[in-house]
C-alpha cells in the first residue's frame, strides 16, 4: 500500500471497517504519521455516533443498510452543535458567578451537569507510563479526556474503556513521539457511562499492556 493511500484510510481505520490485514498495516503507518494518528482521534466523535446509530436502527431495517452522507453530515453538524451549547453554558456560568459576587451573596455556582466528572490516576511501575483520566457524563455516553506521560516513544497507543460486563471500546488513539517524556492530553468518548466503566487500559497498537486506571 502507498503512502498516499495509508493517509486515505484513516477515516476506514477509525471506524473499524478495515480487514484485520490493512488494520495491522495501518497501525504500522500510525507509528510514523503524527498527522493520521490526530485525524484518528478526531474520528472518535463520528465512530460513536455511527455506534449509537447501529445499536438504534430497527430490527426491520435490512441487516446491510449503512449510514450515507447526509447523515454522516448531519451527526457531524449535531457534534459541532454540542460542543457550541456547551461554550454557551460556560460563559453563561461565569457571568452568573460574577453577578453573584458583586452582589455579595456569598453564592457560587457550576454548571457542570449533573453530576462531578470522575478523575482517577496512575502510574505503572514496568512501564514507567503515568496516566490520568477524567470521564464527564454525558446523555448519550461519556466525554473522556486523557493525560499521558510516555517516554518510550515512538509508537502508536490507544486507551481502552472496559466495562463491568467485559466489553471494551477505544476511547482514543494517538502517538508517542520519539522518546518526549512530557505530558501530552488527548480527547475521545464512550458509549459507555461513567458508573458502567470498570477500569481503563493503556495499551500500544500491538497490545502491549502500559498501564491500568481502576474507575472509581
Amino acid at each position: 500500500m502507498r503512502s498516499l493511500e495509508r493517509h486515505r484510510d484513516v477515516g476506514a481505520y477509525a471506524l473499524g471497517v478495515l480487514d484485520e490485514a490493512d488494520a495491522f498495516r495501518f497501525e504500522d503507518h500510525l507509528m510514523e504519521c503524527p498527522r493520521c494518528a490526530a485525524h484518528v482521534t478526531e474520528f472518535g466523535s463520528t465512530t460513536r455516533q455511527l455506534m449509537l446509530y447501529r445499536r438504534a436502527t430497527p430490527r426491520v431495517v435490512h441487516p446491510m443498510a449503512q449510514p450515507g452522507p447526509r447523515l454522516l453530515d448531519r451527526l457531524l453538524g449535531e457534534v459541532a452543535a454540542r460542543h457550541r451549547a456547551r461554550r454557551r453554558r460556560l460563559l453563561y456560568a461565569v457571568a452568573a458567578s460574577v453577578v453573584f459576587a458583586v452582589a455579595g451573596s456569598g453564592i457560587a455556582m457550576t454548571m457542570e451537569g449533573d453530576k462531578e466528572p470522575v478523575r482517577v490516576t496512575a502510574t505503572d511501575e514496568r512501564s514507567g507510563v503515568w496516566a490520568q483520566v477524567t470521564t464527564e457524563d454525558e446523555a448519550w455516553g461519556s466525554e473522556v479526556e486523557l493525560k499521558v506521560k510516555d517516554g518510550a516513544g515512538p509508537r502508536a497507543c490507544r486507551l481502552i474503556a472496559i466495562g463491568h460486563d467485559g466489553s471494551e471500546q477505544t476511547v482514543t488513539n494517538w502517538n508517542v513521539p520519539h522518546h518526549d517524556a512530557r505530558e501530552n492530553t488527548m480527547h475521545g468518548s464512550s458509549a459507555m457511562h461513567a458508573d458502567q466503566i470498570a477500569r481503563y487500559e493503556l495499551r500500544t497498537a500491538d497490545g502491549e499492556h502500559l498501564v491500568t486506571l481502576e474507575s472509581r
